[in-house]
């Protein structure tokens, strides 16, 4: 038997709405819609700031400049006492470790190889202007006592009555009238005060890596 809607029109067989009113005839099942995945986008760490480099040592780095103006400066007075040779080298080589040592505490970088060489040999270079100030400001003066000889004879006399031997004295007393000589001597002193601090330089950094 034909189908009717509620509004009297006639339905065809199956159908699921009437065509008159739009009525459903029937209930349709409800269909499951899966709502698409979403990918998350892959997770992207954001890079680890750089540490800033420490700074180079050298001239430019004001801290170097300090620690190594402060341990020439101990290094000059200490090499300065009535010592013997080798035992001033051992002061100048402890002035470039003590150097390294100083400027770690202060920088608080730690010091390579490199950068100790460079540490004992400014803390040397230092030692030796200083150095060279005063014997520039002392030669000076005994220049003019040589030329007197009456001058000269008090000076000896002092040097003598310092403790210095008549051979030291009298060695003294060649070097200040031969300029050659002379020019020899501060290169020599040029290369142990700037040569032996380096390697201590060395010797610090190696020492205080392991810490």
């Amino acid at each position: 038997m034909p189908e009717f809607c509620t509004c009297g029109a006639e339905l065809p067989p199956d159908a699921r709405f009437c065509h008159k009113c739009g009525k459903p005839q029937r209930e349709e099942p409800a269909l499951d819609i899966e709502e698409p995945v979403r990918e998350l986008p892959p997770h992207i760490e954001a890079p680890l700031p750089r540490l800033a480099a420490p700074p180079e040592i050298g001239f430019h780095n004001s801290i170097a400049l300090r620690v190594g103006f402060l341990a020439g400066s101990l290094a000059f007075v200490a090499s300065s006492m009535p010592l013997h040779p080798i035992a001033r080298l051992f002061l100048l080589l402890g002035a470039g470790v003590f150097s390294v040592y100083l400027y770690r505490r202060r920088s608080g970088h730690a010091v390579e190889f490199r950068g100790g060489a460079r540490m004992g040999w400014i803390t040397g270079l230092f030692c030796f202007l200083i150095f060279i100030v005063l014997f520039t400001i002392s030669f000076a003066a005994l220049a003019m006592l040589v030329r007197d000889g009456s001058a000269a004879s008090v000076y000896r006399e002092q040097l003598s009555a310092m403790g210095m031997s008549t051979d030291k004295i009298q060695q003294a007393m060649e070097v200040l009238q031969n300029p050659g000589q002379l020019f020899g001597m501060l290169v020599w002193l040029f290369v142990t005060s700037t040569f032996v601090p380096a390697l201590g330089g060395i010797l610090g950094a190696r020492l205080f890596s392991r810490n």
